[in-house]
């Protein structure tokens, strides 16, 4: 399977478990803080219900020709925003999975070779780019639902790996715009899972160990890869995630502040 085809299996799971769940959840849930801060449940299901609408215009738009609606983003935040906590969830539901039928539409050549165009980027970038931040999206939304209800949720483990090899590569960019690297008070090269983590003048992830790490991270791949997505709070960090060398885990939470 190429990366384009383990990112569109995982929204498939990611959707198929996240929905699961949401038709079980009654209205207190629904209106139950999540892990997001400052968002309701009802409120990060209609973050991704509004954020599968809107990628799947350009997605669309890219595969078959299909004229883009001309409301922008804030138009579909606003329509969202004023839904009721449980149309919020249905809603959730049945346009993700368009957008994911969609995605899992596409042929091999589509996937190798459509440039989808988001709008906020320079230039139309790769299907496996525009997907993969999608995931990005619902992989960590999904840990903000489930972890209201179960304070030692994880990340799912296909999606987590997916991610960081996404972060290794077409998703590279994301880091930079993410990070704090002046957070730490000396450049830092962090050996995880089979990766080196480079904070110096910016923040680099690449998919071989480092040859010389000043910093190691023990622990599973998903509570690394909500680090980078500033989710690994304290009282969500796995006893068995350590780390050692010239930065601090505390260090590194102020690198990844979150998003």
């Amino acid at each position: 399977m190429t990366l384009a085809d383990r990112v569109i299996s995982s929204l498939r799971s990611r959707h198929d478990d996240l929905a699961g769940l949401v038709a079980t959840l009654d209205d207190a849930a629904l209106t139950a803080p999540s892990g997001a801060s400052e968002w309701r449940v009802c409120d990060v299901l209609s973050h991704l219900g509004s954020g599968a609408e809107i990628t799947l215009r350009p997605v669309a738009m890219a595969a078959t020709g299909a004229e883009v609606p001309s409301d922008g983003p804030q138009a579909v935040w606003d329509r969202w925003n004023a839904l009721s906590p449980r149309e919020q969830a249905t809603g959730f539901i049945e346009h993700d999975e368009v957008l994911v039928a969609t995605l899992e539409g596409l042929d091999d050549e589509q996937r190798r070779l459509l440039q989808v165009d988001l709008g906020f980027l320079p230039a139309p970038v790769p299907l496996v780019l525009a997907a993969g931040m999608r995931l990005s999206e619902v992989a960590h939304h999904d840990w903000d639902v489930r972890v209201g209800f179960d304070p030692e949720a994880g990340l799912d483990e296909e999606a987590a790996g997916t991610l960081l090899e996404l972060h290794a590569g077409p998703m590279a960019m994301m880091l930079g715009f993410s990070s704090r690297p002046d957070a730490v008070a000396e450049p830092v090269v962090l050996a995880v899972a089979g990766h080196g983590l480079s904070i110096g003048d910016g923040v680099e992830l690449v998919a071989e160990p480092p040859v010389a790490p000043t910093a190691t991270f023990n622990g599973p791949v998903e509570a690394f890869v909500r680090l980078l997505a500033g989710r690994l709070g304290p009282e969500h960090t796995p006893g068995d995630v350590e780390v050692a060398g010239n930065v601090t885990l505390d260090g590194l939470r102020a690198v990844f502040p979150g998003y």
